[in-house]
């Protein structure tokens, strides 16, 4: 199974993005996503910004992430 994750962009050259999640920072193409920005909230899949997802969105999808990461420690 494959996840898609939200993370920010601190960082934009040649169409590669680095990336930020909880502070783990990886590149990420934006070759198939227009108009990013530095400081966007996108969705990462394979290593590709896929999508732009509002901040809102991005931090309740990170909670939840979180939350079911947590769960499955204690199980």
């Amino acid at each position: 199974m494959c996840l898609a994750i939200p993370a920010r962009i601190i960082q934009i050259e040649d169409q590669i993005a680095l990336i930020d999640l909880d502070g783990t920072r990886r590149n990420a193409s934006l070759l198939l996503l227009e108009d990013a920005a530095v400081g966007d909230y996108v969705i990462v899949h394979a290593g590709f910004a896929i999508h732009r997802i509002d901040e809102e969105d991005a931090r309740a999808a990170l909670t939840l992430l979180r939350e079911m990461a947590d769960l499955a420690d204690h199980q």
